[in-house]
């Protein structure tokens, strides 16, 4: 992987150029060199015999699952040696966000996916200048965040892919280029406590407010949550930037020190009475081009299930331009949005034929052949295969992916979903089979307590920050006859279904990005009314699903359950603590 970091951006340029215009080369010189490296690894001998020839790779190796390769993952995480899978010694564990089946879905990865994130920003730097014009006279206000690691039993970190690279020499060492200059200190991004870090990322982003020309979050849903953060939190703020000094509560000792330096001790009493201006007026549509006047672009993933923060995020930012930067996951780097001004719901990738091996999958049509990177055709679903420097071959990551045009010779690639995936708020992905496991353990909760789950429905309420699951349920007394309903009952029910969810879920709660589970209980006959709707505008009798028409299920609501757990529950792994049910509404309507 060249480095381009130091490049200027004509050379830059060219490297995009060069990698777009010969596809099909440099991903046959990439399996090559994979193969190559990797085929004396146990993973490869038992497929293709120490042979590195594509022919057979084809051939003998088969496409897999996480499931499939999870006891060779799981054997190199438990400390045995790296050549299980891989050549190049595995250095860390990524804490997949893609995990829709209940146990921890960890994935391999080491420099070389490291590499490859660099490259992509680096590359990607150059394509906002190009396209974003004078981005590069100001600071970036990007929220980044590392989370807490923990280790495998063999020793190795586990962690998300932007808390590795911030932790490493290439963001320690990055150039001093527009790009890599932050409104926040290193010490921010670098702190444990996610609260005292997005606190302390606005109060330097707002100190410099007119220096900022570009905003950003990893994530849509991540800008939404600094929103909330904004609007909880403004009064302070003014109240820091008026006084010149923190507020005691930041205790981490990095973020204490390096903000006391931006702030500088200096009372800034203009500022803060036009910040809290800004703040106090009753509507806060445009807020962030008010608060940031010189902002020229928000940058966060705003694709696939993060699609559904894209109107919110388009009310607080006004005519700003929200740039779904790139497309990423646990198992590879994949690509760049070349065209950074499109909006958001047109947002394709390119993906850079460099980093990783790709093979598609055709959803629909043909022979069902996979394809090469170079073979694509436009206007066609594929699902995405990715071969690696890392220890993955052939491996399904669970997206659907669209060709809906080429930079050059370069597929472009819109993200048109996940496989299976039924709910999802931030970085979860629950499928229906999961989100089943889940009320089939709270229906023997029911039972214990003679009720029984006549049916449910389900949707991810994004209304309020952070979102949450709502379950709807129907149910009865086993003597048919609907009593006073018990709080407790369905308090253990909330408890129960939270518990049953995946890691990933786990993950999301314990950091308060997705809020507590909700579960709705609606009048007797809801659901056959809908059904029985549904049919009358036309839907077949034998293809019928429940709607997820939430205005009629609210309407027909009996009570709603609303599990509180608190932040150091949820931080211990499955800690069954005592919790609090807040009985939202006690009414009674009927409208079939």
């Amino acid at each position: 992987m060249i480095i381009i970091s130091y490049y200027n951006e004509e050379e830059k340029g060219k490297v995009l150029e060069d990698l777009t215009w010969n596809v099909k080369q440099i991903q046959d010189d990439l399996l090559k060199e994979i193969l190559t490296l990797n085929s004396g690894t146990e993973y490869l001998q038992n497929f293709l015999h120490g042979s590195s020839a594509k022919e057979l790779f084809k051939k003998n190796l088969p496409i897999v699952t996480y499931k499939d390769v999870k006891p060779y993952i799981d054997r190199v995480a438990n400390g045995e040696s790296s050549n299980i899978i891989s050549t190049l010694p595995i250095t860390n564990f990524f804490n997949s966000s893609g995990t829709s089946g209940g146990a921890n879905k960890i994935l391999p990865s080491n420099s070389k996916y490291l590499d490859g994130s660099a490259f992509s920003t680096d590359l990607l730097a150059h394509v906002i200048r190009k396209h974003v014009k004078g981005v590069e006279r100001g600071k970036g206000m990007l929220f980044f965040l590392t989370g807490h690691d923990t280790k495998t039993p063999g020793g190795f970190p586990i962690e998300d892919g932007i808390s590795w690279y911030l932790k490493s020499d290439y963001f320690k060492n990055r150039p001093s280029t527009w790009f890599y200059s932050y409104t926040s200190p290193d010490e921010v991004m670098l702190g444990s406590d996610l609260k005292e870090n997005l606190y302390c990322h606005l109060l330097c982003g707002l100190v410099q407010r007119d220096e900022v020309t570009r905003i950003g979050s990893t994530f849509a849903s991540g800008m939404v949550r600094v929103i909330k953060v904004l609007e909880d939190s403004w009064k302070e703020l003014c109240s820091n930037i008026r006084s010149g000094n923190l507020s005691e509560w930041i205790t981490d000792s990095g973020c204490r020190n390096s903000v006391s330096l931006v702030l500088g001790g200096q009372p800034r009493h203009k500022l803060s009475d036009e910040i809290e201006s800004i703040c106090s007026q009753k509507s806060w549509k445009g807020i962030m081009k008010k608060l940031w006047p010189q902002t020229l672009c928000i940058e966060a993933i705003a694709t696939g299930s993060m699609a559904q923060y894209v109107p919110t995020l388009k009310h607080y930012s006004g005519d700003v331009p929200l740039v779904s930067t790139i497309y990423a996951s646990s198992e590879s780097m994949f690509g760049i949005n070349t065209d950074p001004l499109c909006q958001p719901e047109n947002t394709s990738y390119t993906l850079m034929p460099n980093i990783s091996y790709f093979e598609f999958i055709p959803t629909e049509g043909g022979n069902g052949d996979v394809v090469d990177l170079a073979d694509v055709k436009l206007g066609c679903s594929y699902q995405l295969l990715v071969t690696n420097l890392w220890g993955l071959y052939r491996m399904r990551i669970g997206d659907i992916v669209k060709v809906t045009g080429f930079h050059n010779k370069a597929p472009k690639f819109r993200v048109i979903g996940r496989e299976n995936t039924l709910l999802s708020i931030d970085t979860d992905r629950t499928t229906e089979e999961y989100l089943l496991k889940a009320v089939n353990r709270a229906r023997l909760v029911l039972e214990s307590s003679d009720l029984r789950l006549v049916a449910f429905t389900s949707y991810a309420d994004i209304s309020s920050s952070p979102g949450h699951y709502v379950i709807y349920w129907e149910v009865k007394t086993k003597e048919e006859d609907m009593k006073e309903l018990d709080e407790k009952t369905f308090l253990e029910c909330c408890s129960v279904m939270e518990d049953t969810l995946d890691e990933e879920y786990m993950y999301c709660r314990a950091n308060e990005f997705i809020g507590p589970l909700e579960i709705r209980v609606v009048n007797d006959g809801t659901f056959d009314s809908l059904m029985n709707l549904s049919i009358s505008k036309g839907a077949s009798i034998t293809q019928y699903k429940y709607w997820r028409q939430m205005w009629l299920l609210d309407s027909s609501v009996l009570s709603e359950h609303l599990m509180c757990l608190s932040h150091d529950i949820w931080s211990k792994k499955r800690g069954r603590n005592v919790c609090v049910l807040s009985v939202l509404s006690w009414f009674l309507l009927t409208i079939f």
